[in-house]
């Protein structure tokens, strides 16, 4: 944000990283300008509107690099998955709040990760 760099500088960029991937939308967007930007465009659509922000190649590895049919898509995830997607892009929200002082730390990061990671894959 044109300060100097720091820890809480990397913590923004790993949250607008994650922000990104799940999205498929990038900062420089079009939409994106003035005040609306990446992060205030899914921090205001958590939790309810997740399945209307999320990349649908996030969903499937076999969507990857192909059109898929969104009914298909929507209807084959599970509740626990909506749960860790609502979760990552809420670790990505709050990686990149404005003020690096609100921004949650690497610990605690990696304690929620590690937790969609066992939600996830059911362990």
């Amino acid at each position: 944000m044109g300060g100097k760099v720091s820890p809480e500088g990397d913590l923004y960029s790993y949250g607008i990283l994650l922000l990104e991937m799940f999205t498929g939308r990038r900062p420089t967007d079009e939409p994106f300008k003035d005040n609306f930007n990446l992060h205030n465009f899914v921090k205001h659509s958590l939790p309810d509107q997740v399945m209307g922000i999320v990349d649908q190649s996030a969903l499937h590895k076999e969507s990857v690099g192909k059109a898929i049919n969104n009914s298909s898509c929507w209807n084959d995830i599970r509740s626990e998955q909506l749960e860790c997607l609502i979760s990552v892009f809420q670790i990505g929200v709050a990686c990149s709040a404005e003020v690096p002082q609100n921004r949650m730390d690497t610990q605690q990061i990696l304690r929620e990760l590690l937790s969609v990671r066992v939600k996830y894959l059911g362990i």
